[in-house]
């Protein structure tokens, strides 16, 4: 039986083994970014709610601005340095450490005033109260 068959020319492989087997050694991992915030966003009976994911961050290191519509959220991750008397050395460091900050607009204006905030097991929760609707006044064009 014929059998048909078709090269794909983007199926190639441009390196052969000798090229492989030069760069199989070794690994490069490239250092993240700093510590990303993870939002969860929802809107219920005239209010916003969110919960914001900051592990590892005391509550006085997080700090919330409203103005208006934006909402920003920013955090200082730290790590604790440890001395070692016996001479010990760090095998892998995974936990990340710097400045995390995250904004994000809103549909409607955010009353200020009402805005409360807990924290609690990682979780920053918000309650973002909307503001009151401003009555719109209709102008008459002559």
């Amino acid at each position: 039986m014929n059998e048909l068959r078709t090269i794909d020319p983007f199926a190639l492989d441009p390196f052969d083994d000798t090229f492989r087997s030069l760069m199989r050694p070794w690994r490069f991992e490239m250092p993240e970014a700093a510590p990303r915030i993870k939002i969860d966003l929802s809107e219920q009976n005239g209010s916003y709610a969110v919960k914001a994911e900051i592990p590892g961050v005391k509550k006085d290191d997080i700090d919330v601005r409203v103005d208006g519509n934006v909402v920003t959220i920013s955090a200082e991750v730290k790590t604790e340095k440890e001395e070692k008397d016996n001479g010990g050395r760090m095998l892998r460091q995974e936990r990340q450490e710097g400045y995390a900050s995250r904004s994000f607009t809103l549909a409607c204006p955010v009353d200020e005033a009402k805005v409360q905030a807990s924290y609690q097991d990682g979780i920053l929760a918000l309650t973002l109260p909307k503001k009151a609707d401003t009555s719109s006044k209709r102008i008459a064009v002559q």
